[in-house]
């Protein structure tokens, strides 16, 4: 049994639109592999659910370089830190924090040992689960100044919205009973 199929199976049965969307995604071949499956790690890292993270992980590692997921990691780390910066400097009704620079080092921007459109994709999923509009539109305004059309976008983000739903209704269901002989 894959790792998707184990967490396909801990999604309850008051989520079963969940469960489904789950399917259509494993299957949905509107990305490229290390695209889709780069989109799920960097999603399933921003969740913070151990047991997707650690189920999205191990599929992603039969398409994906070691290399591959770990910009994915990367791009799952260097961006949540940008998407509370940049909600707080837009939230914030003071406008002065809006002129004032981060001051925040995010080197692997410059070299993600990955294809940066990936990269830029991959990040738009987490500053979409983070709910950031300031990163959104910078990271969709890159896509799409890269040639990337909006059905490669709206899948991104939709990946990124059922991995959310997965972690919630797994999260929801509460603690997998340990079997006999575990």
């Amino acid at each position: 049994m894959s790792s998707i199929e184990q967490i396909y199976d801990r999604i309850p049965d008051f989520a079963e639109d969940v469960r489904l969307n789950l399917t259509s995604l494993v299957t949905d071949e509107t990305l490229s592999p290390q695209r889709k499956y780069g989109v799920l790690v960097a999603s399933a890292i921003a969740t913070r659910n151990s047991a997707l993270i650690a189920a999205v992980e191990s599929a992603a590692s039969a398409v994906m370089t070691s290399v591959a997921i770990a910009a994915a990691k990367a791009a799952a780390s260097v961006v949540v830190m940008n998407n509370v910066y940049y909600r707080f400097a837009h939230l914030a009704s003071n406008p002065e924090y809006k002129t004032m620079p981060p001051r925040l080092r995010m080197d692997v921007t410059a070299n993600p040992g990955v294809d940066k459109t990936d990269f830029e994709l991959w990040s738009l999923a987490v500053s979409s689960i983070n709910g950031c509009g300031v990163c959104i539109d910078a990271h969709e305004k890159t896509l799409r100044a890269a040639g990337v059309n909006s059905e490669a976008i709206q899948t991104a983000v939709r990946f990124a919205a059922i991995i959310q739903s997965v972690a919630i209704a797994i999260e929801a269901a509460g603690p997998v009973a340990p079997q006999a002989g575990d």
